[in-house]
C-alpha cells in the first residue's frame, strides 16, 4: 500500500485508548443475567470518561454490537448520547455486519449517519495522531479486509499503527488462520476480535497486541478470573497499558451454576468462532462446495470420531454425477 492522501483527519492527543469488542445487546447474549446493556454503557462510558481525562483518542476496536440488526431504539439513542461529544473511531467487526455485509439496515450504519461515530468501514488509512511531537499514521483492516503486505509510510511519519478484527496465530490460539508475521512500515498492530488478552509479541519489527474484549461473554473459569480493561498506547511505548474497568463481580452478571469442564473451556475453536463462520460461508458459498471444504478444513478435528461421517456427506452432497 501507498499513496496515501495528504488529507488525512489530524488528531491532536497524547495517544489512543482502545475498548475492545463492546458487544452492547438490549437483551443479555449467552448466560449473561438482566441488566446486561447497563452494565456495558458503563463500561463505555467510563472507557471515554478515561479518555477525556488523560487526553487520548478513543478507539473502539470492532464488535461494537452483538447482534448486528434490529437493536432497540433506547439502545441506539443512548449510544448516540454517550458517542455525540466525543465520536470515537470504530472499526467495523464481524458481529457489526449482517451475513457478512455491511448495510444500511445495521445498527453500525445508523450510528454513523447520526454523526456519532467515526467508522472504519474498509482497509487503508485513517487518520494521524500528533502525539508530543510525533506524528503517527493509523490505518486499520476491518473484518473482512487482509492486513497489509507492506506499508509506505509519509516523510514525516514517526510512527505507523494498523488496527484489526481478525483471528491471529497467537501461541495461545496457533490454529488461527492469520499468522503473525512482519509488515513492513508498520510498527504496531492492534487487534480485536480475540476476546481473551494476549501478551504482545513482535514479528520482526512489527509488533502485535491484543488487550481483549471488555466485556465478558462465557461461562468458564477464564473469564471468572479476568478483569475487563481498557488498553492505552502511546508513542514510543514498548506495550500496552490495560487500565481496568468498572464490573460487576462474576457472580453478579453469570447464573449461579457449576462451570462447564476445563477441557471444554481449553479448545480454542468455540461454538461461537463456528456460528460465524458458517454466516460468512452463507454470503460466500461457491457453486462446487470449495467454501464449504475451505470452511470444514479449518474447523474439522480429525481426531474426533465423526469428522470422517462429515467428510463422507461433503462427498456426497459436492458429488456431480
Amino acid at each position: 500500500m501507498s499513496d496515501f492522501p495528504e488529507t488525512l483527519p489530524e488528531r491532536r492527543a497524547d495517544g489512543l485508548f482502545f475498548l475492545a469488542d463492546p458487544h452492547v445487546a438490549g437483551t443479555p447474549p449467552g448466560q449473561r443475567l438482566e441488566g446486561y446493556a447497563e452494565q456495558v454503557l458503563d463500561k463505555l462510558r467510563a472507557g471515554l470518561d478515561y479518555a477525556l481525562e488523560h487526553n487520548l483518542e478513543p478507539v473502539i476496536l470492532g464488535d461494537l454490537f452483538h447482534w448486528p440488526r434490529e437493536n432497540p431504539n433506547q439502545i441506539l439513542v443512548e449510544l448516540m448520547r454517550l458517542f455525540g461529544p466525543r465520536r470515537p473511531w470504530v472499526l467495523v467487526g464481524n458481529h457489526d455486519k449482517y451475513q457478512a455485509r455491511l448495510t444500511e439496515d445495521c445498527s453500525i450504519a445508523v450510528l454513523r449517519q447520526a454523526g456519532a461515530v467515526r467508522l472504519m468501514d474498509a482497509e487503508g488509512p485513517w487518520f494521524r495522531l500528533l502525539a508530543g511531537g510525533k506524528r503517527v499514521l493509523v490505518g486499520a483492516s476491518p473484518d473482512g479486509f487482509p492486513l497489509p503486505r507492506a506499508v509506505e509510510r509519509g516523510p514525516d511519519d514517526d510512527e505507523v499503527i494498523w488496527l484489526a478484527h481478525h483471528n491471529l496465530s497467537f501461541p495461545e490460539f496457533p490454529e488461527k488462520q492469520v499468522k503473525l508475521r512482519e509488515i513492513p512500515g508498520v510498527d504496531w498492530v492492534i487487534n480485536g476480535h480475540i476476546h481473551r488478552p494476549q501478551p504482545t509479541l513482535a514479528a520482526g519489527a512489527t509488533r502485535y497486541a491484543n488487550p481483549g474484549n471488555i466485556t465478558r461473554l462465557t461461562f468458564t473459569r477464564r473469564t471468572r478470573e479476568r478483569v475487563p480493561a481498557g488498553a492505552v498506547w502511546r508513542p514510543g511505548a514498548e506495550d500496552i497499558q490495560r487500565v481496568e474497568l468498572p464490573h460487576l463481580p462474576f457472580e453478579d452478571v453469570f447464573p449461579d451454576q457449576e462451570l462447564p469442564p476445563e477441557t471444554e473451556e481449553e479448545s480454542g475453536r468455540t461454538r461461537a468462532d463456528f456460528l460465524d463462520g458458517l454466516e460468512r460461508l452463507a454470503w460466500r458459498r461457491t457453486a462446487e462446495g470449495a467454501g464449504l471444504r475451505d470452511f470444514l478444513t479449518d474447523y474439522l478435528d480429525p481426531e474426533e470420531p465423526e469428522t470422517g461421517l462429515i467428510w463422507e456427506l461433503y462427498t456426497e452432497v459436492t458429488r456431480h454425477d
